[in-house]
């Protein structure tokens, strides 16, 4: 038998491929190897120590370390650490779940149904979607629309739903059913002298234009993040959700608005469609359901979504779906305790207590000469880099986030944005330390570049 050696890095560029990544780059330049976490900050394997700013992926709301998710999860393990939700079984951990979902959500739902990520569940909504229609005899309704820069995920329909040119390039991407609507970033896309109020009714606009010109019998949903996180925290304008939500009332189309970022917390409510006035029709959750601890996501239907489903499983004697994975008792028993602690610690109110210096600190940081503008909505939110003459587009945002994590503090830049997204336990203190660093890092980058 071989014996590992102790050293990660050599061994992870001969072995291991990974996500989002130029491969070639990273077979040469390898990566940051973390070896262990506590609380909001990370540990690389030197022992230097860092302020995680993005919660591992927008995910992790309780920090690392948090000592009685692991007891769940051990004793789960110790006393059924496997079984499935296939063919009329269940288990106590994924029955106990999906009641508290239905408890807490935002509008009323009928019923949960569990996955392993964000992916796996926007891609089964569409599936959903399309069963759904046949079963109302609605058989040329099957379009989906999402929005540019939107993400839901990167299975083939949930990458085809995303609005991201790298989530399609090469993997022949999106599906000819999938549709794409105008981003609402009024930072990004307002024309000079839009205010905006005419900026919402312009993309309102164009999104019915979209369904009259494809045919409003011909499309079945829509797809939206309350706030858009992989593009860039790009926070909607005012009207924007009612307006689209009227839009698809007045044509009949579903609305599935995706939390798999904006959840538990995040923007200052418990679910962003609190925040917004948002009354979906299916409604995505992961991520900050388990903060990651354990992979798992949930889908939460509403009646007027679930009955026909039913119903066609009826007619054809079984609803034909279903992962090895779905409602595992192990992450559904450790979702559980996250969302619990969550409540109980109140880290909702934390997040709403906390806003306002998170916001004022990104604001300041605008004032650097780096900086073009800053944006956020709760714990969530982006600095906007003014591009660099003579490089190419992003370039200027990722010279400053590699100069930030040089300073300790991790981010995640995506365009000409670096965003944030900080666990939801961190404190006023620890939010002016992310934010000293990042200033560091900022004056690093400045000075490098001369």
């Amino acid at each position: 038998m071989t014996v590992m050696p102790n050293s990660t890095e050599g061994r992870d560029i001969a072995y291991q491929m990974h996500p989002n990544v130029n491969l070639r780059k990273y077979e040469k330049s390898g990566g940051l190897v973390i070896e262990r976490g506590e609380g909001i900050y990370v540990f690389d394997s030197s022992g230097k120590r860092y302020i995680e700013g993005l919660a591992g992926l927008w995910s992790v709301a309780l920090g690392f370390g948090e000592k009685r998710l692991a007891e769940v999860a051990k004793a789960q393990m110790e006393k059924l650490p496997y079984y499935h939700t296939f063919a009329y079984k269940t288990h106590g951990p994924s029955v106990d779940l999906a009641e508290m979902l239905i408890q807490l959500a935002p509008v009323p739902m009928s019923k949960v149904h569990f996955t392993s990520s964000g992916s796996e569940a926007n891609d089964l909504v569409a599936k959903m979607v399309w069963y759904r229609s046949n079963a109302l005899g609605q058989k040329d309704k099957k379009k989906i629309i999402g929005r540019i820069k939107g993400y839901h995920g990167v299975t083939i329909a949930s990458a085809s739903i995303t609005g991201l040119p790298r989530n399609h390039e090469s993997f022949d991407l999106p599906l000819d059913r999938m549709l794409h609507t105008s981003c609402p970033s009024f930072v990004h896309f307002g024309e000079d002298g839009e205010s905006e109020a005419d900026f919402t009714a312009r993309m309102l606009k164009d999104l019915e234009d979209l369904i009259l010109r494809e045919g409003p019998e011909t499309v079945a949903a829509f797809w939206g993040e309350p706030v858009m996180g992989a593009g860039g925290v790009l926070v909607p304008p005012a009207g924007y959700w009612a307006g689209v939500q009227a839009i698809l009332k007045q044509y009949d189309i579903l609305l599935v608005v995706d939390e798999v970022i904006c959840g538990f917390g995040r923007t200052g409510t418990l679910f962003a469609c609190e925040r917004f006035g948002i009354a979906p029709d299916a409604l995505v959750l992961s991520k900050q359901i388990s903060s990651s601890y354990m992979p798992l996501s949930a889908i939460l239907l509403n009646d007027k979504f679930y009955q026909p489903i039913a119903d066609e499983s009826d007619r054809i004697g079984s609803f034909g779906h279903g992962y090895t994975a779905s409602g595992h008792p192990v992450a559904t028993a450790v979702g559980l305790e996250n969302v619990k602690i969550i409540l109980e610690r109140d880290l909702v109110g934390n997040v709403q207590r906390l806003e306002g210096q998170f916001l004022d600190g990104l604001a300041k940081l605008a004032g650097h000469p780096l900086v073009a503008s800053s944006r956020g909505v709760g714990l969530l939110g982006a600095l906007e880099i003014k591009p660099w003459a003579g490089t190419a587009s992003g370039d200027a945002a990722t010279a400053v986030q590699a100069a930030v994590q040089d300073a300790g503090v991790i981010t995640r830049n995506i365009g000409e944005s670096i965003c944030f997204c900080p666990p939801l336990i961190i404190t006023g203190e620890q939010i002016d330390d992310m934010f000293a660093g990042v200033g560091k890092g900022l004056d690093a980058a400045a000075a490098a570049r001369g």
